[in-house]
């Protein structure tokens, strides 16, 4: 078993935000779908009596540390798997309605912090950015992709302007040999930008952003994803969900968003025909507090969304 001890380290963003929004019973069923280092699980945890907590992670380091973590506390069950599959995991385990689905989006601290990971551009390692270890890593896709596909990613994903010459950058580059490190991809991103805009901010932040964003499908179904959370809550169980950029956060609100709509009738109509009602009360946005951003400057654009089913 790897201890936490042995490096296994994440800090959980919007934390008591977060718990406080799923208003969790001591009784109650609560998924963490992306449970990772375990803080917000263990928060979630401790506060059950009779209850259950199934702790989902698409990551095998985090699985190794979260039966390490959970190891006695039987009312806890680790599951490996994408939570994009969660109606799936769910029923795999016999459960069909929960009380609060947690999902916290994007890579976590411990992801970004192990050099060998490949996720940051401050550490020379192997280009990989696999969060299941399985699969097409980004090393693949900046050597296999054309030049237009690698543009759409960068633009797309990482909303990223110099995605044209970046990606020329890339193909030019990998002619001559294969770009295997963070480090090359980094230098090669830095070359392809005016130096005006290698001053605003690290210059492969958005390109790196894009690349692991595709790597791992992190938006390819994201809506339907928070809609199954939504679908898995019994009357009253809430779905809290927290996002890291703009491009999340807009898909989990656009999914959100209509369940808190009615009536769609013309406001001509004397009288409601459609018969449609809300579905869930969608709360405010939250946003991280001044302390916390001192603390964790990653956390600046991160966002909470939580909605209750009616």
């Amino acid at each position: 078993m790897m201890s936490e001890a042995a490096g296994f380290h994440h800090i959980p963003v919007l934390f008591e935000e977060t718990i406080e929004s799923l208003n969790v019973k001591p009784d109650g069923v609560y998924v963490d779908c992306t449970s990772g280092g375990g803080g917000h699980s263990m928060a979630i945890a401790k506060k059950l009596s009779g209850g259950r907590l199934i702790a989902i992670d698409r990551d095998p380091e985090a699985i190794e540390n979260l039966q390490n973590k959970f190891r006695d506390m039987q009312w806890v069950t680790i599951v490996h798997g994408n939570f994009f599959d969660i109606k799936r995991l769910l029923g795999e385990i016999g459960i069909d309605a929960v009380d609060g689905v947690l999902a916290d989006l994007g890579v976590s601290s411990h992801q970004l912090d192990e050099p060998e990971r490949g996720f940051s551009f401050h550490h020379d390692a192997p280009l990989d950015m696999r969060m299941s270890k399985e699969g097409m890593s980004a090393a693949d896709v900046v050597n296999t992709l054309s030049q237009q596909e690698l543009m759409k990613i960068i633009s797309e994903y990482g909303e990223e302007k110099f995605a044209p010459s970046i990606s020329r950058a890339i193909v030019r580059a990998r002619q001559t040999k294969p770009i295997e490190t963070t480090l090359e991809l980094s230098e090669i991103i830095k070359s392809a930008m005016p130096a005006a805009a290698r001053r605003d901010g690290h210059p492969a932040r958005k390109t790196f952003q894009a690349i692991r964003i595709y790597v791992n499908g992190e938006l390819d179904g994201l809506g339907d994803a928070v809609s199954d959370m939504f679908d898995c809550l019994k009357p009253g169980g809430r779905v809290s969900i927290i996002t890291f950029h703009s491009l999340e956060d807009r898909t989990v609100k656009q999914a959100l968003t209509p369940l808190s709509k009615g009536c769609t009738c013309p406001r001509s109509f004397p009288v409601c025909v459609c018969g449609k009602t809300p579905k869930a009360k969608v709360f405010k946005a939250v946003a991280p507090s001044e302390n916390e951003l001192e603390e964790n400057p990653r956390c600046r654009s991160a966002r909470l969304r939580t909605a209750e089913k009616l």
